[in-house]
């Protein structure tokens, strides 16, 4: 591989895909292609096409969205490098790659890759990034965030010899960075337990989602889920859910935010039993105001940053640049 000013980055996780065309100098965005044609649906849509081979089926899903950007952005893309982070390197993926182990650097040495030559172009490969795994978790596409925002460090100055990082999301991870390295990291199933008890479980005639969370009523509501997830143990508190819409304590909408703060709340509590520099919460747009309040409500606002959704965005851009240059050295 060579150097390059421009990249293609593509962010292909399970329910949507993103590609990027990204100027590698000042990780601006140049333009922007996005869809719902996650790792997913392409996985099924493939089983219907089981004469194709999978990496050719992924690889023609890949170069038409490079077509669709190159036509909305009236430019050529052809002979630029791609690089790809997320579920495409996993088992429903384009091709399966093994985990990289812990400690894993943050200067994206370390990472587990595998390069597909002049995919897009003479001299402009393509290179699938898999994620991290230690002897009882994994995740993939963190890590790229986390060494975007080491990348990034002048902008944020976070401290990289001892911090824990928390990234909300559907399976939230808590990430502990000591010298230079991630050397541990938990999964919470916040996000998707919150999903599983609205939609299919008894509490879901209980709440109503989708309400505005600056709305007053529905914070104090989930200050107080916040708060009751200290009280009992979780599988008990759960079920305070309906009984605060059957003694109408609260409204549906209200207690929606009521069972938010309840799981957040039991997840922010795991960083009681953590030692650590700095703490360190990196949240998209959905929930930053909810882990926000969550943590001012658990007193965890001492050597704390909060990492807005924007910034850590820019930071998943940051880390592709960083682990492609960081294979590029490693190639030459």
């Amino acid at each position: 591989m060579t150097t390059t000013k421009i990249l293609l980055c593509c962010d292909w996780g399970t329910t949507s895909f993103r590609l990027r065309l990204v100027d590698t100098s000042d990780y601006s965005v140049i333009a922007e292609h996005q869809s719902p044609d996650g790792v997913a649906s392409t996985f099924r849509a493939w089983e219907l096409e089981s004469s194709v081979n999978r990496f050719d089926f992924y690889a023609s899903r890949l170069r038409s969205a490079i077509h669709n950007l190159a036509q909305s952005s009236a430019s050529n893309l052809s002979d630029i490098p791609v690089i790809v982070s997320g579920m495409a390197s996993s088992s429903l993926g384009m091709q399966e790659i093994p985990y990289a182990p812990l400690p894993f650097a943050l200067d994206g040495t370390g990472v587990s890759s595998a390069i597909f030559p002049d995919f897009n172009g003479h001299g402009s490969p393509l290179i699938l990034v898999s994620g991290v795994k230690s002897h009882d978790d994994v995740m993939r596409g963190e890590e790229a965030q986390v060494i975007g925002l080491f990348s990034l460090n002048d902008i944020f100055g976070l401290d990289k010899s001892d911090s824990l990082l928390v990234f909300p999301g559907t399976h939230s991870k808590h990430m502990r960075v000591a010298n230079g390295n991630i050397i541990s990291f938990r999964t919470f199933m916040t996000g998707e337990v919150f999903n599983i008890l609205s939609e299919h479980s008894i509490l879901k005639d209980s709440i109503t989602s989708g309400g505005d969370f600056t709305d007053e009523a529905n914070q104090t509501a989930f200050i107080s889920g916040v708060e009751a997830s200290g009280s009992s143990g979780l599988l008990n508190t759960l079920f305070t859910t309906r009984t605060n819409q059957l003694f109408s304590r609260f409204s549906k909408e209200q207690n929606a935010f009521y069972l938010s703060g309840l799981l957040i709340g039991n997840e922010l509590r795991e960083i009681y039993n953590e030692t650590y520099g700095a703490l360190v919460i990196c949240s998209g747009k959905h929930l930053y105001e909810h882990y926000k309040l969550a943590s001012q409500s658990l007193n965890l606002t001492e050597n704390v940053t909060f990492i807005k959704a924007d910034l850590i965005d820019n930071a998943a851009i940051a880390g592709q640049v960083q682990v492609f240059k960081a294979l590029n050295n490693r190639n030459e």
